[in-house]
C-alpha cells in the first residue's frame, strides 16, 4: 500500500509496505526454510553419519565429494538456480510472516548503486530475504547481499545462497559490485555482534564499524538505515560467557553459538518480522575520504539508525524494546 501527500513544497514522502504472504501450504514454506537455512545442519548429519556407520572407504568418498562441492565454481545466473531461489523467497517471506516498511519509496532512484546498513545481525540475519531482489518488493533492479566468507565454503549452502544474490563480503568485491551498479547489503556488526547478544534488548556492534561508510563515500552510494524488528525471536539461543570465551570467539573470528528452531530443528519459529527501511543518506563522493569524513557520515548513520528504531518500534508491536548501539 502506497499513500502520496500533495503539498506545494518540497516532494512529501512516500512511504510504502510490502508483506509476504502465506498461501497455506506449510509442507511447501518448511521445505523452503530447510533447504535455505538446513543445509549446514544437513553437511553435518551428513558428516556423523558416515563417520560411524560407513566403511572407511565410503566415508572417505563422502569426505571427498563434500570437498568437491566446496571448490567447484557456482553460477549465479543459473536459471534453474533462480527459479529455486525465487520460491526460497516467496515462501521464506510468507512463513514468518515478513513485512517492508519503506519510510519513502520515491527517495530511490533506480538508476543509482546504495548501501544498505542492515541490523540487527541476531543468530541468524535472515531478515535481508526480504531485500534482495527476487522477493520483489525493492524498487532497485539490481540488489546483492554481502556475507560471510564461511557461507561460501559450505557445501550445498553456498549453491543456495549464490542464487538467492548473496555474495563473499570484502573490500574488493563490495566496490566492484557498487561498480557495476548493484545496491549493496551489509550488516555491519557482523557475526562479531552475536557475542553481545541480550534477551529483552537489541545490541548493535557499530561504532567501531566504519569500513562500509568508507567505501560508501569513495563510491559517492548513499547509505540507506535498515532496522529488523522480530528477527532475535525467531531462534531460541545460549551462549557461554566470560573473558575465555570472548579469546575463543576472537580467535575463530566467529562466536560459537547454540541455537535452535522448531523441535530444536533449524526452522525457526514463527514470529512476524517487521524489517523497515529508512532514506537514503547523501554525501559528497570523494575517492580518498579522510577520517575525519568518514567519522562525520559515520556519525549521522548511527544516528539515523537510532531515530529509525525508536520511531517504528511501537508502531509494529516492540513498543517497551530497547536499542544499545556498542
Amino acid at each position: 500500500m502506497v499513500v502520496t501527500v500533495e503539498t506545494n513544497g518540497p516532494p512529501a514522502p512516500v512511504p510504502a509496505e510490502f508483506k509476504g504472504s502465506d498461501d497455506g501450504s506449510l509442507i511447501r514454506s518448511v521445505t523452503a526454510i530447510l533447504l535455505w537455512l538446513g543445509t549446514f545442519h544437513f553437511n553435518v548429519v551428513v558428516v556423523l553419519l558416515s563417520f560411524f556407520f560407513l566403511p572407511l572407504h565410503l566415508t572417505l568418498l563422502v569426505f571427498w565429494l563434500l570437498l568437491i562441492f566446496m571448490v567447484i565454481p557456482v553460477d549465479d545466473k543459473s536459471k534453474w538456480g533462480r527459479k529455486l531461489s525465487r520460491c526460497i523467497c516467496k515462501y521464506a517471506c510468507g512463513y514468518f510472516p515478513v513485512t517492508l516498511h519503506f519510510e519513502d519509496i520515491k527517495a530511490f532512484d533506480p538508476n543509482r548503486a546504495y548501501v544498505f546498513g542492515y541490523e540487527p545481525h541476531s543468530v541468524l540475519a535472515m531478515g535481508v530475504v526480504a531485500l534482495t531482489d527476487l522477493t520483489g518488493f525493492m524498487p532497485l533492479p539490481k540488489v546483492k547481499v554481502l556475507a560471510s566468507t564461511a557461507v561460501f565454503y559450505t557445501p550445498f549452502q553456498r549453491h543456495i545462497w549464490t542464487w538467492l544474490g548473496y555474495a563473499l563480503v570484502s573490500r574488493k568485491n563490495f566496490v566492484s559490485l557498487l561498480s557495476a551498479g548493484y545496491s549493496c547489503i551489509v550488516v555491519p556488526g557482523g557475526v562479531q555482534e552475536t557475542f553481545y547478544m541480550e534477551r529483552g534488548s537489541e545490541i548493535v556492534f557499530l561504532k567501531q564499524r566504519r569500513g562500509f561508510v568508507r567505501v560508501a563515500i569513495e563510491m559517492g552510494c548513499p547509505l540507506v538505515p535498515v532496522f529488523c524488528f522480530g528477527q532475535s525471536d525467531v531462534y531460541k539461543w545460549w551462549k557461554p560467557g566470560g573473558k575465555l570465551y570472548l579469546q575463543f570467539a576472537r580467535a575463530l573470528k566467529f562466536p560459537p553459538i547454540v541455537f535452535w528452531g522448531i523441535f530444536g530443528s533449524s526452522v525457526p519459529y514463527r514470529r512476524p518480522m517487521h524489517i523497515v527501511v529508512g532514506r537514503p543518506i547523501e554525501f559528497k563522493k570523494n575517492p580518498q575520504p579522510t577520517m575525519e569524513e568518514v567519522a562525520e557520515v559515520h556519525d549521522k548513520f548511527v544516528e539515523a539508525l537510532g531515530d529509525l528504531f525508536e520511531r517504528h518500534k511501537a508502531r509494529v508491536g516492540h513498543g517497551d524494546l530497547k536499542l544499545r548501539i556498542l
